[in-house]
């Protein structure tokens, strides 16, 4: 799958042209091992791994060394190299990993780099689906399928929560607070789904979802939605408003419009952690 179409060929559209190289290979390998039969592991945040998710990541660290070699990288599976340096990619091989060793076809690839600790570039894949979503900082997000040209894409313009449709947490994931204050927001809004891993914000991004909230994300979580939820003209924050990087903790919102953020943010403050 290719990038926006009529791309410069400016180092950011190199990066992003990376990106999509990677997604294509992470695409490749992971829908080899959809399906058949897995070594599953549980690591120690009782998170479980498979093979694919190693050997995905360890693909595309290979592919950035070979483009990019004084980037950094920070993956799930495979830990930091040089996550010191100024431009620094970081990798989710398989974001939905309970999805995908149950056959759901809702887990992706998440792609990010960031530059002096901001998000510049951010990429969702939607391998069984063949859908990608991208964005370089300042936008535009683009949405491209297999077999159809990419889009730009625009989150929705809903502002009051009466209206929205949230995408949270199954509340088995969630802590007692964190269960508190995703159910406070729950009550006021006309739907809501449960789970869906990245795929959420990617329908945020589309104007399909208008508010995603996730607890306990680790950054290579959240840092590639960044991009594409604000190219989008959407915006996404910590539950406390404040703006995502690297050191921040995983507790994510996103929503459509400021407005709906800010009536978001009020109903999960009184109970946040």
């Amino acid at each position: 799958m290719s990038g926006p179409p009529d791309a410069a060929a400016g180092e950011p559209e190199q990066w992003l042209a990376t990106a999509h190289a990677l997604a294509d290979l992470a695409r490749a390998v992971s829908l080899r091992w959809f399906r058949t039969p897995l070594d599953i592991h549980v690591k120690a945040d009782h998170s479980p791994v498979t093979q694919a998710d190693r050997e995905v990541e360890a693909l595309m660290r290979e592919q950035i060394g070979l483009r990019h070699p004084t980037h950094g990288i920070v993956g799930e599976e495979h830990g930091d190299t040089r996550a010191d340096a100024p431009l620094v990619w970081y990798l989710d091989p398989i974001d939905g990993t309970k999805s995908f060793v149950c056959g759901l076809p809702l887990w992706g690839t998440l792609i990010a780099l960031v530059q002096d600790g901001v998000p510049v570039l951010g990429l969702i894949d939607a391998p069984v689906l063949g859908e990608r979503w991208s964005a370089l900082r300042d936008g535009p997000a683009w949405f491209g399928a297999t077999g159809h040209t990419p889009q730009a894409c625009t989150a929705s313009a809903c502002r009051e929560l009466a209206d929205a449709r949230l995408c949270m947490p199954v509340p088995d994931n969630l802590g007692p607070a964190g269960r508190a204050a995703v159910e406070h927001l729950a009550e006021k809004v006309a739907v809501v789904r449960c789970g869906g891993d990245c795929y959420g914000y990617a329908l945020v991004a589309s104007g399909h979802l208008d508010i995603v909230v996730e607890s306990g994300l680790d950054a290579h979580d959240f840092l590639p939605m960044v991009p594409i939820i604000e190219a989008a003209g959407g915006v996404i924050t910590d539950w406390q408003g404040r703006p995502l990087g690297p050191q921040r903790a995983g507790d994510v919102v996103a929503a459509a419009t400021h407005a709906l953020h800010r009536q978001a943010i009020q109903r999960l403050a009184p109970r946040s952690r």
